[in-house]
């Protein structure tokens, strides 16, 4: 293993156990935001029990999210040195604005509704609850907005040293890489969002607990994973790969296992990538699918991997399978909450233990999924850091070994284990507790 590999792996870990809380907050912020609007609209006391609950499950996500995501800023300065000095003057942009005006906003404002109850005003109270559902989503706004640079660079020019200098900002922030990217993350975060809800809706449900706000759960979530697993499909999943087609041909044949370029080329279902023979072995293909979502047309050639040189495949394997087991759950999400929406429709729903326990099962899917989706961003990015202008293995720091590099992954696993332990017992805890335990006692209300 040598020191490149060593730093991706660190970060590869430290940013994917990370996404799992960014993924809760923006996910839940939204129901925060509504059950504390209609709890101080209303006066309803089951409302206002809703919005501490979910209140409470946001925060511990928030919290988690703040200390993981910490030490993958020091690797920047750490392990991608030579990355953060030549490229620091463009990627470093939105990340301070993210800082500035986005965790502020988020942070500052979750304190207010984790504390100001009774303390402020009702409406201001209300107010806050939507300035930590803008700062959430502004806050993932700037981190995606960094990345699709990343994948799709714009706005720069390249000095004579290798530098790359900001030309403008706004290329870099309103991209169209940059819009649809972040839909697509937008949607797969209430997609989770919505499962969550709906999931301990009917977790409380069939154990005859909560019976008001058990029904509102499962309405509600199941409505919203349905709108936004259709989205994740069409068209902020059409138009992400248009780009990807687009920018990067390359990870396209890898995402779809297509080694040998195609006029009418096939949609690959099932199929296992075998890069040494070349081909994909077992398949199921669509035919002509492929050419059809890529390019509009049943007929256009699309080149597969054999088309470029060797050494600027992504793994193709990782980046095959990511992409498969991300679709396919999409898909799978999509027909469960559809027929949950039906049988919401036509009153069924919450007599319907057979459909209420895959919703609670399918809980933890949307977070595969959505982790799914970012190794198909990132490992089939590869080999590129910064994509056409600057290759990954450039971009480590010169004085940093693999040993060193591997004994704090070996830290960050330890500590990250007991930090996963820590947030499932608290949020087990919360859930087990109920929303009915979270009535404001009388003594914070107001004088």
């Amino acid at each position: 293993m040598d020191a490149a590999l060593a730093d991706r792996l660190q970060f590869a870990f430290t940013v994917m156990f990370h996404y799992l809380f960014p993924v809760g907050t923006m996910g839940l912020a939204p129901f925060v935001a509504w059950y504390t609007y209609r709890a101080a609209k209303t006066g309803d006391p089951d409302l206002e029990n809703a919005a501490r609950f979910w209140l409470k499950i946001f925060a511990i996500n928030f919290a988690a999210g703040v200390v993981t995501g910490i030490p993958m800023e020091f690797q920047f300065g750490t392990n991608w040195a030579t990355f953060s000095a030549r490229s620091g003057a463009v990627i470093g942009q939105p990340l301070a604005m993210e800082g500035i005006f986005a965790f502020f906003l988020e942070s500052v404002f979750l304190g207010v509704l984790l504390y100001g109850r009774g303390v402020v005003a009702p409406a201001f109270h209300t107010f806050s609850a939507f300035c930590v559902l803008i700062g959430s989503w502004l806050s993932a706004y700037f981190i995606v907005a960094t990345d699709a640079w990343m994948q799709a660079p714009s706005g720069y020019k390249i000095l004579a040293d290798g530098t790359i200098e900001l030309v403008s900002i706004w290329p870099v922030l309103f991209s169209q890489f940059a819009l649809w990217q972040f839909a697509h993350v937008l949607c797969g975060a209430l997609v989770a969002g919505g499962f969550i809800v709906a999931g301990i809706g009917s977790y409380y449900l069939m154990s005859n607990r909560e019976p008001a706000l058990s029904r509102e759960f499962i309405r509600t979530g199941t409505l919203v994973a349905f709108a936004f697993s259709a989205l994740l499909i069409f068209p902020t999943g059409d138009r992400n790969s248009a780009d990807v087609t687009h920018y990067q041909p390359i990870k396209l044949a890898a995402m779809e296992g297509l080694f040998e370029s195609e006029i009418g080329a096939p949609m690959a279902i099932i199929g296992m990538p075998d890069v040494h023979a070349r081909k994909l072995i077992d398949p199921i293909y669509v035919p002509d699918v492929l050419s059809f979502l890529a390019y509009g047309s049943a007929s256009a050639p699309v080149k597969g991997l054999t088309a470029y040189a060797d050494a600027l495949w992504p793994p193709v394997e990782l980046t095959y399978y990511a992409y498969h087991v991300m679709v396919g759950l999409g898909t799978i999400f999509l027909g469960v909450m559809a027929i949950a929406t039906l049988a919401l429709f036509r009153g069924r729903l919450f007599a319907a233990r057979w459909l209420l326990w895959p919703i609670l099962l399918l809980m933890p899917f949307p977070y595969v999924a959505n982790e799914a989706g970012w190794i198909v961003s990132e490992v089939g990015r590869q080999p590129w850091i910064v994509y056409g202008i600057m290759k990954t293995a450039e971009g480590t720091s010169a004085t940093v070994s693999q040993g060193e590099t591997i004994f704090t992954l070996i830290g960050f696993l330890g500590m990250y284990f007991m930090l996963g332990l820590l947030f499932v017992y608290l949020v087990l805890r919360e859930i087990a507790s109920g929303p009915s335990n979270h009535a404001t006692p009388v003594a914070a209300a107001a004088p």
